[in-house]
């Protein structure tokens, strides 16, 4: 098992066993980690508190303290009344969702002294990290972590984080006439939320007008620090993003497909073709195409070769490849029973099996060419091609197909459908156009200009997603790898406007549902949401940001993916 690979699984015992807590804790079996991030069925939870927040970094003992600091918050603290009480101000309400953890965090069963040493660990690393990265040099940066410890060690008992303490008492000294009477409060109402939220909102007030004070100051040249450095956002807005829902793919139940005996239809495959994309694109501007997406994947900064390790560690499986002669163990070598006799000394006469990771997959990405793809064509061709470089250089195949239609609004079939009188409930009424940018036997080099193709705006109209990915896997089972893996990247429901208004609204989602269930029992199917949770589709789905315009993070993301099975 290679380095990548044993950390890959070691994270994901991780966070199985913190889930698992959470869960036995909490008593809600619906609550599981997605992309290090608890979410409760499909809806991701907020993140209360910046020490909340798990990194690739983290040990065990840090892990369970985050999960242990989650379990408390979901069963010590009422959602709705914090809600109720929070303040508007965004400085004011980042110290007041702080100040509520802490409280909870002071509450641990008095059967469970693992948890408090857990807590106390984590807070402590934490502390840690934020004054190691410079932020308590800068005026705001100290006066945010400084309440931070104070209200902390007030609620919970325990001191200060010793390494740090002579930093923070000048500022604690001069913080206690303002705080003094409310942090003597915190620790008394620490069982009742709603008093504990009297004096929170005081010291909240209070630390946010402070903080506008070192803000002013700063633009006056007092304070070096830039009072925009998103290092901030660590304790002040460490929720304004994490608290936003991602939208999830709507879907329904057709009308038409729940009746008696009904099945998907199609009214005419006359029309229906499969080309490959670089023939609807002349020449000269596919060169071009080409260029503009070397220019992007560029600037993403992506190396090739390590990505392909992590491939590797992800697709590959362990194979016997040969033997290895001349070894001074193993299993006896009947060719060297001569040189055995010749020369007794001689120990290399043994021979070892030889086993070498081999990926032994076929990957194939099937992209959505509607026409909402066409604002984020430029990240999705940089993030297949080079995952179409790098899976070549793990040493498994892949293969980039793409589905659109050949007209808007029905074209050739609606034509016919509308001559024919309009037939109650006609099924598919649009030209189906199926895109081949990279066959499985076409190497990447040979297939650059060709995925240049994704970009080319025109090509980009409606989407029926269901047919689309029934050929994909069609095209998968043909092949002779032992592993078959569909990654389909979308950023919304199937729609033709032709098929949905001769029908009804979800007759192709019911479609696509229906195929991407059957088709899973032969093939890995994952669905990749461009900024869309596509799990009402794919049961394993990730969500892609593609505003991440650099870095390896939508990589990591993909790669995670992968490793699920």
């Amino acid at each position: 098992m290679t380095t990548a690979q044993a950390e890959t699984r070691r994270r994901n015992q991780v966070d199985e066993l913190c889930a698992a807590a959470i869960r036995a804790l909490s008593g809600d079996p619906a609550l599981h980690f997605r992309a290090r991030r608890l979410h409760r069925g499909r809806e991701p939870l907020p993140l209360h508190a910046p020490h909340l927040r798990q990194s690739a970094d983290d040990d065990l003992l840090s892990s369970r303290g985050i999960a242990d600091g989650m379990a408390l918050r979901l069963t010590s603290s009422d959602a709705a009344l914090h809600r109720s009480l929070c303040p508007r101000d965004p400085a004011e309400r980042g110290i007041f969702e702080l100040l509520e953890q802490f409280r909870v965090e002071s509450l641990p069963p008095a059967e469970l002294p693992g948890m408090r040493r857990n807590l106390r660990l984590r807070h402590l690393r934490w502390s840690l990290e934020f004054h190691r990265s410079g932020l308590t040099e800068t005026a705001r940066g100290l006066l945010l972590y400084t309440v931070a410890q104070i209200c902390r060690s007030r609620i919970t008992g325990e001191p200060v984080v010793e390494e740090t303490e002579d930093l923070i008492e000048a500022t604690r000294f001069a913080l206690a006439p303002s705080l003094g009477h409310d942090l003597a409060g915190l620790r008394r109402h620490r069982t009742n939320q709603k008093a504990f939220a009297e004096h929170a909102l005081a010291i909240a007030r209070t630390t946010g007008a402070l903080l506008t004070g070192t803000e002013q100051d700063a633009e006056d040249g007092s304070d070096p620090a830039d009072p925009t450095d998103p290092r901030f956002s660590l304790l002040i807005d460490f929720d304004a993003s994490l608290g936003e829902q991602i939208p999830a793919a709507t879907v329904g139940t057709s009308r038409t497909l729940g009746e008696s005996g009904a099945t998907y239809r199609v009214f005419t495959t006359a029309y229906d073709r499969e080309r490959r994309a670089s023939d609807l694109v002349r020449p000269g501007l596919l060169a071009e195409l080409r260029e503009r997406l070397d220019r992007r994947v560029a600037r993403q900064g992506v190396g090739a070769g390590r990505l392909a390790r992590d491939l590797q560690a992800v697709l590959a499986e362990p194979a016997r490849d040969g033997w290895d002669a001349g070894q001074e163990e193993g299993h006896l070598d009947g060719r060297t029973l001569a040189q055995l006799i010749s020369s007794p000394t001689e120990r290399r006469i043994f021979r070892t099996e030889r086993i070498e990771p081999v990926a032994d997959t076929l990957v194939t990405f099937l992209l959505d060419c509607s026409g909402s793809m066409t604002a984020h064509a430029e990240p999705v061709a940089a993030l297949v091609d080079l995952f179409t470089r790098s899976i070549e250089l793990a040493g498994a195949s892949c293969e980039v197909l793409g589905f659109t239609t050949g007209a808007w609004n029905g074209g050739g079939p609606g034509r016919e459908w509308r001559r024919a009188g309009r037939p109650r409930h006609p099924g598919r009424l649009n030209e189906r156009l199926h895109l081949v940018f990279k066959d499985a036997e076409t190497p990447w080099r040979r297939a650059r200009p060709d995925l240049a193709a994704l970009l080319k705006a025109d090509l980009f109209r409606e989407g029926i997603d269901g047919e689309a990915a029934a050929w994909a896997c069609e095209r998968m089972r043909a092949r002779t790898e032992s592993r078959r893996i569909l990654l389909v990247l979308s950023d919304g429901s199937p729609m033709d406007g032709a098929t949905s208004l001769a029908n009804d609204p979800h007759y192709l989602d019911e479609h696509l549902r229906e195929t991407v269930l059957r088709e899973e029992n032969t093939v890995e199917i994952r669905g990749i949401g461009v900024g869309l949770d596509l799990s009402p589709f794919y049961r394993r789905s990730r969500v892609l940001d593609t505003s991440v315009t650099s870095g390896y993070a939508p990589f990591r993301d993909v790669l995670g993916l992968l490793t699920l099975r």
